[in-house]
């Protein structure tokens, strides 16, 4: 491993080695990936003599290989009784079961259940031995204890873990041994003298930057700034764009590792293209000064060519003298050659017929001699040894000694008196010495055996008994000698034979030798001539020589001269530039360190941020680079630095955009180590990649056979593309991205899973994904690079203007075209000649104008590139020509960018509204060719940007919820006029989020009417430099505001100077943003109707034919629902309309139905029938699989009426791709009055309206019913004021409503209006109504719209008279008199105060400005306390403020349980409800303070506490003990301490005369104590009695002595009504008024009676909310009870008002 052991790094590995020393030693260690962990880990183990034990991960990793794995390792420990450590990381957590085997195993040494019976019996054998040594017996139990205690005593866990995510926190909780068995090490980042270490030591070691080592300081100083500043622009970008970026020393490793490998690379590039050019202008320049010294050589040369040429004619002459003589002597030579040839053949014949012969005789010879020499000196012994040698013996000794000249010893014969010869004894003598016996042999003169010899051994020859065949059967070495014998008897006849013709050979030779020499002495006299011949040839042959060079010479020179001037002249142009090049060279050269520091920087860092925070970090960086005094260019950037135009203009045709972002991105990939992940929504990279690379294979995660497909790319070199992955990478990939290979026999391999493969290196592998803003942990984002290819404005501006002009003047399209990829490859050409003149300069030997072939190169390159320098002019002239026009049509890609940036933003509101750049451009297309021609270019221009802007609009709002759609809108209208400068950009984001008030505030000249918030939001307001001149006189100014502030119609309400003067319409709307945010809402659809025209907000109706139309087999239709809706019916209806009712099948999705989707789909794809999946948001984990069946679908293959049809709620979960691809519409009621009635009069027909008996009537009634189900619908938008509870009334009540009207109005002869009211109030509509207050609303209201006066012409539903009966007219009618109606409804037609619509209007105009600021980049804020420190702050002051507990034996004490007094039950109740709210306040604020010391562990409940209390919220731990409230925590707080002092002042002075009922934890009883103390005192039965009202004019201060009866209450507020104290009556509140004090109420027990007239039954709830659970009694629990309050108004007018008394506001 290669580390650098700074201080920091040197702590941890102590901590980690000290804690692997200690007994049951674990560690947990927690840090960013990248910062050491594991690493230190091994090298601890390393120290401590402990194995490291490690899991692999393969594609099909699971439980089962896991739990082998533990076996293993247990095994290991407890039964090899070996130390080790075991190393585990969370990117290995691929289950969550193994941190629960984990837990355990720290927690106990044991994992359940992990052992078979075989294996139990080897542990048993195990330890049997060492417990019987401890004297234990050898049971199960302590067998498997003994063994436990070692697996844990010889294991040490160190678990390396990321602390980022909630996923951590979560483990922690559910694993609590993670903390309690393991010591925690935190990895915080590398502190900047760890990092300036580690920079200095590896670029120390670096052999790159030897050459720089007097730099070294400074670069290491650099290093560490740059990566310190990206990680404060990360948290910016986190901040201000909500994007992640994890920087870690992973990151800074790859920096330095990069900074070398670029420098190298860069470098040799500069060095080698500066010495071709060097080399190159160094031969040009010296074949200039060689040319004068060529024309003098050739005046030099002149004369002495001359006389060579009269040398040579002289030598010619007598050469041919000597010839004559010459020849004559080789005639005579000839002549004597053949005579000596012919002897020479005579010899040869006589020589070969004597060889014939001799050739008979010496096979035997040899035959003879070669046995002779497989004899030793024993055999020969062996012979003389015999004392009665055998006849064959004697035979041969006799022969041999005859032979050899042995004269024999005569001795007695047989016959007495004679003597014979014997040779045995003069042969023993002749064998005495084997040796020199057998040498004599081989040296016998076989050519002269004399005569007498041969006829004395004749006998011999021709006896039988001499045979070789009959001697071998006595004696090996008799029987070799015999051959010997016999041998040299038949080559001496042979010889004899062959003498004559020797003696013939002999003479024959003697007379060749004679006329040899005669022959030889012909040749002398010969040679002696033609040596003389030759030296005149030499002389002549040096003389032509001399002239030929002398004349090559002067060609040469001459040819020289023409090509030097050639050369020279050729390269005239190319001789400035390239001193000029080479000038820049070596400044590049000398600069090249900073260039490549900051390229490299980019490289490792910018990937993930967008293009403006990537020019903020590079300037930075630049500034340290001047600061470090490191030498860079004047600019450098990583284009300009590493960017090959040519090779960038390759990428451009291949489809990459042309903004220099990404320019930069492609780079980012090319010069990076690691495979690159591009964040690509808009599928740019995808198709960039798929055109770039050829034979590319296309994998996604989901695919089946995704390793098999990685496993061949990999093995063949081929590139593969990995798309639309998601946030997590599958472990099964780490060998690829980490380039985990590794050298077997040579052969480069890597492993992947179980299989090992070769590695090919040009393998290449590109990810993507479609996810906008995707979060990549640390621990993934460092194994790839990150490259962010988002598309840019100027990168999707340059297409759009590709796009609009080819439509409108394909011509000018297609020139430009042609012109880039023909300019492309010129350029190319030109490059290429450049490089081909350089290469052959540079490589020629000798001097250049020797070489013919590069004068031609250069002469031809020359011609070339005079030819291309002039097409590249003619060809740049006709660009800018064609560009002049092109331009024109700018501002069409201008308006279509901001568009399309515009719709992209919606995704961020909701994850539903995904539109892909596909999808856009085309309908962009379709936009340019259905706009209306013009004459002229700029009304054309115009006609395309209103057209589309449009029908853009439209197409959007299609799938934008209702609430969306306004948003939408102000979001287009305000881009197009900031980017036209009509719009300031700090004064638009002064209307989003109000400006920030000057530090010093004035005091509010008006604040009767003026709030604080409207003070501070004037004073902002004129802080904008337009209005800076208010800021003087603003308190004067303030007042004259109080008309715009009264108005009922603030937008047109003329103002007094100076506001007259200078407020212009935008003003006007940031003036209301302060003084009246109710009307800002419609205040903004003025300014968007006034900026781009009144239909942009107007209701937007969708319908089924219009997203057909944009389908396709290859394009889901999606129904995005809202709450409680279901398009399944108008699917249907829509379905028979298209003749497709019976080939429409639908599933409603869930568990278990994705096998029956896919397979209905397939079969729906190959017959053409329709598909519907119901509520795909029910099945979350089978999306993967819908995305890769859609993917799947082939356009050219699948039916061609095939449809998917898709519903579901805003989903997270829902596929990205599915989404963008898609068709979309939402399914939710519209909003408004309009809206409403436009859509149910659109399902109509005149048919449908006329088919009643009674059409008059039942077209009025029809209206009115139209109506009702409008107002019950828009009802809800005014929250409790409307409906307690917002119930989801559907299309469908209107319907069966419509149905049984027509069918009433058909049997009745008179109109059953209370069977109408009836079945719509109680049934249809009622039916839904689970509130009781509510239900009475509702049956009130319907008796406004089910009553005859709705017949009667003219009869108006408001007082305005705008909604109105039009009278029997038909649907054309209707529909044009809906259309004119207001899109925003006055409250009067709900039955409700003016004031009712301030709430929804405020709370509809922050929600809208709320959710426009989120679509705009976050300013970075200062930096302040963390969330930690805001926390602890906020406990330790409110631990300080929250009161103690009450001491309920004191409180018991004075008020003692009493049947008189129910009270004191109602007390003791109260009390012990609030004693059990404060101690768990207390004690949670305790714990939460010591968990965020460190002293506890941070439980989920205490980490949800600290969340709310940071964003000033009531925790829900509280809520849960506590009474209802809306209030925020601070205001809460103040609630808890005013209520127990309430019931402190109770218990301490005893009952209150006035009862403050807001203060009750549960009123309900205080108000049946009450009841029951008058029931025992009056001994009435409780279930008679109930309550009479007094309002009284006292305020509770002057009442000071409890009623006789009954009990008096304060503390309540009337919502929607107002208390009008000098009428004693219900009046109405004041105009923005929203809640009003109610006066004292006695409430007085009276026995129950009936229902008082001119009196409401006003409801008492305890919040605004008015919502709460369903009680038994049909009440809601938020209800208390009900007041009788006079009035002067029908009940009806209250009720329908909303009017109710509440307990405790907000």
């Amino acid at each position: 491993m290669r580390l650098v052991l700074f201080e920091d790094a040197l702590e941890h590995l102590c901590r980690i080695a000290r804690v692997l020393r200690q007994p049951l030693g674990n560690a947990l260690l927690l840090g960013v990936g990248g910062s050491g962990k594991q690493s230190l880990t091994r090298l601890a183990s390393y120290i401590a003599e402990y194995d490291c034990f490690q899991v692999e991960l393969s594609k099909t990793y699971g439980v089962s290989e896991w739990r082998e794995d533990l076996r293993k390792l247990m095994f290991c420990a407890g039964v090899n009784n070996t130390p080790l450590t075991f190393l585990f990381t969370d990117t290995q957590i691929k289950c969550e079961s193994f941190l629960e085997d984990i837990n355990n195993v720290l927690n106990s040494g044991d994992v359940p259940n992990i052992y078979g019976v075989e294996e139990q019996e080897r542990i048993f054998n195990a330890m049997r031995g060492l417990v019987q040594e401890t004297g234990q017996p050898s049971t199960k139990a302590n067998l498997m204890a003994a063994y436990t205690k070692r697996v844990r005593t010889n294991t040490h866990l160190v678990l390396c873990m990321s602390p980022l995510g909630e996923i951590f926190r979560a483990r922690l909780r559910q694993f609590p041994s993670l903390v309690t068995c393991c010591t925690i090490d935190w990895f915080s980042p590398w502190p900047e003298q760890a990092l300036t270490s580690v920079a200095s030591s590896f670029l120390h070691e670096s052999t790159v930057l030897e050459t720089y080592s007097s730099l070294i300081p400074s670069l290491a100083n650099t290093c560490v700034a740059i990566h310190q500043a990206v990680e404060i622009s990360s948290v910016s970008f986190l901040t201000e764009i909500g994007r992640h970026n994890h920087v870690t020393p992973s990151n800074y490793l790859e920096l330095l590792d990069a900074l070398s490998r670029l420098l190298g690379q860069k470098r040799t590039e500069l060095q080698t293209a500066r010495y071709r050019m060097d080399t190159g202008l160094t031969k040009l320049l010296r074949t200039s000064a060689d040319v004068t010294m060529m024309q003098e050589d050739l005046e030099t040369m002149r004369p002495l060519l001359e006389e060579a040429a009269r040398e040579t004619e002289v030598t010619m002459e007598k050469i041919q003298v000597d010839t004559v003589v010459a020849e004559k002597t080789r005639v005579s030579v000839r002549a004597e050659e053949a005579k000596a040839s012919d002897k020479a053949e005579l010899a040869q014949a006589i020589a070969d017929d004597a060889q014939r012969d001799l050739d008979e005789a010496l096979p035997a010879l040899e035959a003879a001699l070669t046995s002779l020499k497989s004899l030793n000196k024993n055999d020969v012994t062996e012979v003389r040894g015999m004392q009665h040698p055998p006849p064959g013996v004697k035979m041969v000794v006799e022969a041999v000694c005859i032979m050899k000249g042995v004269k024999p010893k005569r001795i007695p014969g047989e016959k007495p008196g004679t003597k014979v010869d014997d040779y045995w004894e003069p042969g023993k003598g002749l064998l005495q010495d084997p040796g020199k016996f057998l040498e004599s042999l081989f040296k016998y003169d076989k050519d002269n055996i004399p005569e007498a010899v041969i006829r004395t051994v004749s006998p011999y020859i021709e006896s039988e008994e001499f045979m070789p065949a009959a001697i071998s059967k006595v004696s090996k070495a008799c029987t070799s000698i015999c051959l010997w014998v016999r041998a040299m008897y038949k080559y001496h006849f042979i010889s004899r034979a062959v003498k004559p013709k020797r003696q013939a050979l002999q003479e024959a030779q003697e007379d060749l030798e004679k006329t040899q020499k005669v022959l030889d002495e012909a040749k002398s006299r010969l040679e002696e001539v033609e040596r003389g011949i030759a030296a005149l040839q030499r002389t002549y042959s040096d003389c032509v020589t001399k002239r030929k060079q002398l004349e090559e010479r002067c060609v040469q020179c001459e040819q020289r001269l023409l090509r030097a001037d050639k050369l020279i002249g050729g390269l005239k142009d190319e001789h400035v530039r390239w001193q000029d090049t080479i000038a820049q060279l070596d400044d590049l050269l000398s600069n090249i360190i900073g260039d490549v520091l900051l390229s490299a920087a980019s490289v490792v860092y910018l990937g993930p941020f967008s293009g403006e925070y990537r020019a903020r970090l590079t300037k930075e960086w630049l500034s340290h680079l001047d600061e470090f005094e490191v030498p860079h260019s004047r600019e450098p950037t990583l284009v300009g630095t590493f960017g090959d135009p040519l090779k960038i203009q390759s990428w451009q045709i291949a489809g990459l955009p042309k903004d220099t972002l990404s320019v930069e991105n492609s780079l980012l990939m090319q010069f990076s180590r690691n495979w690159p992940l591009f964040i690509d929504p808009q599928g740019q990279a995808n198709r960039w990649i798929k055109n770039l690379e050829k034979n590319l294979d296309v994998v996604k995660l989901s695919d089946r056979d995704l390793m098999r497909s990685l496993e061949n790319a990999v093995r063949f070199g081929k590139p593969c593309l990995l798309e639309n992955i998601a946030e997590d990478l599958d472990p099964s990939l780490e060998p690829i991205l980490l380039h985990q290979t590794f050298l077997h026999q040579g052969v480069l391999m890597i492993r992947l899973g179980d299989s090992v493969i070769p590695y090919h290196k040009d393998f290449h592998l590109y990810i993507t994904t479609k996810l906008p803003n995707p979060h990549y942990t640390p621990e993934r984002s460092t194994k790839v690079t990150l490259i962010n290819f988002t598309l840019s404005s100027s990168g999707l501006e340059d297409q759009l203007l590709c796009m609009v002009v080819a439509k409108e003047r394909p011509d000018l399209e297609e020139a430009k075209n042609q012109l880039i990829i023909s300019g492309a490859k010129m350029r190319q050409d030109l490059e290429a000649i450049e490089d081909r003149i350089l290469q052959r300069l540079s490589s020629s030997e000798g001097n250049p104008v020797d070489d013919e072939e590069l004068i031609q190169v250069l002469e031809a390159s020359k011609m070339t590139a005079a030819d291309i320098k002039a097409k590249v002019a003619s060809a740049e002239q006709t660009e800018k020509d064609i560009d002049v026009t092109r331009m024109q049509y700018i501002p069409v890609a201008v308006r279509t960018r901001i568009l399309f940036f515009c719709v992209t933003d919606m995704a961020n509101v909701d994850p539903m509204y995904q539109y892909s750049l596909d999808w856009f451009l085309r309908s962009f297309v379709h936009g340019i060719s259905s706009s209306e021609r013009a004459d002229s270019l700029e009304e054309r221009i115009n006609n395309i940007n209103e057209y589309f802007t449009f029908a853009l609009y439209g197409r959007v709002c299609r799938s934008l919820f209702e609430q969306h759609k306004p948003l939408f809108a102000v979001l287009v209208c305000a881009r197009i006029l900031i980017h036209s400068g009509q719009l300031n950009s700090e004064e638009w984001q002064f209307l989003l989020t109000g400006g920030a008030a000057p530090a010093m505030l004035r005091p509010n000249p008006a604040p009767e009417w003026l709030s604080e918030r409207a003070w501070r939001g004037l004073q902002a307001f004129t802080a904008l430099p337009r209005f800076q001149d208010l800021a003087a006189d603003l308190p004067s100014y303030a007042i004259k505001l109080r008309p715009l502030f009264d108005s009922h119609d603030p937008q047109c309400e003329s103002l007094s100077e100076p506001w007259s003067d200078i407020v212009c319409r935008f003003a006007r709307l940031l003036l209301l943003r302060c003084l009246r945010a109710d009307c800002v809402t419609g205040a903004l659809q003025n300014f968007v109707a006034v900026n781009l025209g009144q239909r942009f907000i107007e209701p937007q109706a969708s319908s089924l034919d219009a997203i057909y139309q944009d389908s396709s087999p290859g394009t889901p239709l999606i129904f995005v629902l809202s709450t409680g809706t279901d398009p399944a019916s108008q699917l249907y209806s829509f379905a028979d309309k298209m003749n497709f009712g019976h080939k429409l099948n639908a599933i409603s999705l869930g568990q278990g139905q994705g096998p029956r989707a896919e397979e209905m789909m397939q079969r729906a794809m190959d017959q053409g029938s329709w598909v519907f999946f119901q509520n795909c948001h029910l099945a979350p984990s089978w999306m993967i699989s819908l995305e890769r069946l859609i993917e799947g679908i082939d356009p050219e293959k699948v039916h061609r009426e095939f449809r998917l049809w898709l519903t579901s709620l805003p989903s997270a979960h829902f596929p990205v791709s599915v989404l963008q691809s898609s068709s979309k519409m939402t399914v939710e009621p519209p909003r408004g009055i309009k809206a409403n009635l436009l859509r149910s009069y659109l399902a109509l027909s005149d048919e449908m309206i006329d088919d009643c008996s009674k059409p008059v009537e039942f077209k009025a009634l029809l209206f009115s019913l139209c109506l009702f189900h409008a107002v019950t619908l828009e009802r809800r938008k005014f929250g409790p004021l409307g409906f307690n509870i917002p119930y989801e009334f559907t299309d469908g009540d209107l319907k069966i409503c419509m149905s049984q009207l027509r069918m009433f109005l058909n049997e009745y002869d008179d109109i059953p209006y209370k069977v109408l009211r009836y079945t719509a109030g109680q049934i249809n509509y009622g039916g839904r109504v689970t509130d009781n207050a509510d239900r009475r609303c509702i049956t009130h209201i319907l008796e406004d719209f089910y009553t005859p006066a709705v017949l009667e012409e003219g009869h108006s539903y408001s007082q305005s008279g705008l909604y109105r009966h039009i009278g029997p007219l038909d649907l054309n009618a209707h529909l044009q008199y809906i259309h004119e109606l207001p899109i925003n409804e006055p409250p009067e037609l709900f039955g409700l105060h003016d004031n009712a619509n301030i709430t929804f209007a405020q709370n509809e105009a922050f929600t809208l400005l709320g959710t426009l600021l989120c679509l705009q980049p976050r300013p970075a804020t200062g930096t302040g306390d963390s969330h930690e420190e805001t926390v602890q702050e906020k406990c330790q002051h409110m631990i300080d403020g929250v009161p103690l507990p009450f001491d309920i034996s004191i409180m018991e004490e004075r008020f003692p349980l009493s049947y008189e007094e129910s009270m004191n039950t109602v007390l003791t109740q109260e009390v012990i409800r609030y004693n059990r709210l404060l101690l768990v306040v207390r004690q949670s604020l305790e714990q939460l303070s010591r968990a965020l010391q460190g002293l506890v562990v941070m439980s989920l409940e205490l980490e949800q506490m600290a969340d709310s209390l940071y964003i000033n919220s009531v925790p829900n731990l509280w809520k849960a003990k506590a009474y209802p409230s809306l209030k925020a925590l601070a205001s809460w707080i103040g609630d808890l301490v005013q209520r127990v002092h309430f019931l402190q002042c109770w218990i301490d002075d005893g009952p209150p005369p006035v009862f403050w009922i807001s203060g009750f934890f549960f009123p309900q009883a205080f108000l049946t104590g009450t009841l029951q103390n008058y029931s025992r005192q009056e001994q009435i039965p409780i279930d008679t009695l109930s309550f009479n009202f007094l309002v009284l004019e006292d305020g509770p201060d002057k009442l000071q002595t409890p009623p006789d009866v009954g009990c008096r209450i304060h503390g309540l507020f009337l919502e929607g009504a107002r208390w009008s104290s000098t009428d004693g009556l219900l009046a109405e509140p004041y105009s923005k008024e929203l809640h009003s004090s109610m006066a004292v109420l006695w409430l007085i027990p009276t026995a129950k009676c009936s229902t008082q007239t001119n009196v409401y039954c006003c409801p008492i709830y305890k919040t605004l909310t008015r919502s709460g659970t369903l009680s038994t009694t049909g009440h809601s629990t938020n209800y208390v009870t009900s007041v009788d309050l006079p009035t002067d108004q029908p009940p009806q007018h209250w009720i329908k008002r909303g009017a109710a008394l509440i307990c405790a506001l907000d």
